[in-house]
């Protein structure tokens, strides 16, 4: 009777502790899951401002002739879409070139249903929000609901470093940042 008692006591710390270990591991998973679209949007950029490099090197003058824009869209290197999974790739064929770059506009609206380029959003409309104050980088993920760990705050702080880099957001200080002034 006793070895039974204490049978079903272990069962019970078990399930208790499983339960833990599936809220804990649902939260990370979902951590994993907002760093991973960073991930993916980042180098969704990276791609594009290479390929527009590769365009601008290809041309003695940096300049893209008028006369020409299909030898230049042929010169082009079409790159190959971001990997979501890991998986053991086959060997990277070349894929065939891209018919037509799409315009800011229907670029945008891509993005926008690919899910990248929200947290790029949701950090311009904070900024918009908190007028002309300093913020650090843990401020604007805890604002965001971005602060469980830290690969979502780095995520945060490189969205931010990116938007440095394109004037869409001011660095005020060492790990300070500020709206840019319109």
């Amino acid at each position: 009777m006793v070895s039974a008692t204490r049978a079903a006591h272990e069962i019970e710390v078990t399930a208790e502790s499983l339960q833990e270990d599936l809220a804990r591991l649902e939260i990370q998973k979902r951590a994993l899951e907002r760093e991973l679209a960073a991930v993916a949007a980042h180098l969704d950029s990276v791609q594009r401002a290479l390929s527009a490099l590769t365009v601008l090197m290809a041309e003695p003058s940096g300049h893209r002739s008028a006369e020409q824009p299909e030898q230049a869209k042929a010169d082009t290197p079409a790159l190959a879409p971001a990997r979501t999974t890991r998986k053991q790739s086959a060997p990277r064929q070349e894929a065939p070139p891209q018919k037509e770059k799409p315009t800011p506009s229907s670029r945008a609206e891509a993005d926008e249903q690919r899910g990248y380029g929200a947290l790029t959003e949701q950090i311009l409309e904070y900024f918009a929000g908190v007028g002309d104050a300093e913020v650090r980088a843990r401020d604007v993920a805890a604002a965001l609901g971005r602060d469980t760990d830290s690969g979502s705050i780095n995520a945060v702080r490189s969205t931010l470093d990116r938007l440095v880099g394109t004037s869409r957001v001011r660095r005020a200080g060492r790990g300070l940042y500020r709206a840019q002034k319109s």
